[in-house]
Parts: structure tokens; sequence; C-alpha cells
């Protein structure tokens, strides 16, 4: 019984707190009740969707109160001619993109040959109480090699009380790193997001749309 004893006080921590090591199928019987789990990381996909010459890609379902923040993951985004990625969203389930939003912009960049280097805060791709499509990224070439790929965070976008916070984190050739951080300046719940080129379309790549619990 002692060694019993000591193997699973080994497989707890100081703070009373079962390590997955202490939890198999024979350690545990005869279970009537478990409180709710939630399953994997608490990460949903909910929606997908592949450019193919598009002028842009909007998610005009799905987000809405049944998770406190959305993930957009962008995958080798493609340009048809060289511009930023942006994006902005929609009150009114995609029928205007026009919310008001503040922002900043800075990026880390590295060039193959070494140089140019730096790290930079871009007055010009942050907003202050703007309607304008945000920037993404710095400008992505259009060389077949060339992409940009990373994320964005939008938080509790069916608020009703508060403004809506995101963040992304971007890289695009040339490694150039791209930190934004801002807000949609309102209230209404946001319904709807569109995702575009600054000029041309989106040539390839691949939008995909997580509910975070």
């Amino acid at each position: 019984m002692g060694a019993i004893t000591r193997a699973a006080a080994n497989n707890i921590t100081t703070g009373g707190v079962i390590l997955p090591a202490g939890i198999n199928n024979a350690s545990v019987a005869s279970i009537t009740e478990l409180a709710q789990v939630s399953a994997g990381d608490g990460i949903t996909l909910i929606s997908s969707q592949t450019a193919s010459g598009s002028s842009s890609i909007s998610f005009t379902s799905g987000i809405d109160s049944t998770y406190r923040t959305y993930m957009f993951k962008f995958i080798n985004i493609h340009p048809s001619s060289a511009g930023t990625f942006t994006f902005n969203m929609s009150t009114d389930g995609g029928s205007t993109y026009a919310v008001t939003k503040t922002s900043t912009f800075f990026y880390a960049r590295q060039n193959e040959s070494g140089t140019p280097t730096g790290l930079s805060y871009e007055t010009g791709y942050d907003l202050a109480q703007s309607t304008s499509y945000q920037i993404l990224t710095d400008s992505v070439p259009v060389n077949n090699d060339d992409s940009a790929s990373g994320y964005l965070h939008l938080f509790n976008p069916s608020s009703t009380t508060y403004v809506k916070h995101f963040l992304a984190n971007m890289n695009n050739t040339y490694s150039i790193q791209c930190f934004i951080s801002g807000y949609g300046n309102t209230t209404s719940a946001i319904n709807a997001i569109d995702f575009k080129f600054s000029s041309g379309n989106i040539d390839a790549g691949t939008i995909q749309m997580f509910g975070i619990l």
C-alpha cells in the first residue's frame, strides 16, 4: 500500500493538481460523473477558404457569441501584384466594411543578403480613428516563391459593451515580421471580416477561421 501511495503522490503537484502521468485507462474505476472537460486545446476550425485569383476573401457567417476569441490563420497568401495585405470588419453582415479603427504597426526586417536590416515603427501603416483597411504586412512581392503567412486574433467580437481588440503577427518574404495591434472603435457586434491586398487579387493561399473557447 505504501508503494501505491508514493506512486500516486509523485503524480500530484504541491498545488494539488494531478499530472497527466497519474491518469490512465487503469487508474480510475466506476466513474459516475465528471466535470466538463474541454477537448484538446479548445480551438475549433470553423471554416477555411482558398484563394484563386480572388479580389478578397470574406467570412460573413460563424462570427457570433459562440466563441470569445476568433483566430484567422493565413497560409502562403500570394498576391497577383505587389501590395500590402489588409483587413476590415463589418457590423452589418458584410454589407459594408468600414469599422473605425485605431492601431499600431511595427516590424523587424532581415533581408536575404543581410541588408537592409532593422526594427521600425511604421507610421504609414497604423490608423487613428480611420475606417480604412488595416494593413497587416509590408508589401508582398510577386515572385513565384513569395507569400505572407501569420495570424490575426479578434477578441469578443459579439460584445455590445466593449470595443473590439485585435492582435496580428505576420511574416512575408525577406523575413519582414510585422506586429499589429489595435481596436475597432464600436460597441456593435462584429459579424463579418474581409481580407484583400491593397492592389490586385489574392492569387493563391488559404485563410482559416478558428473559434477559441
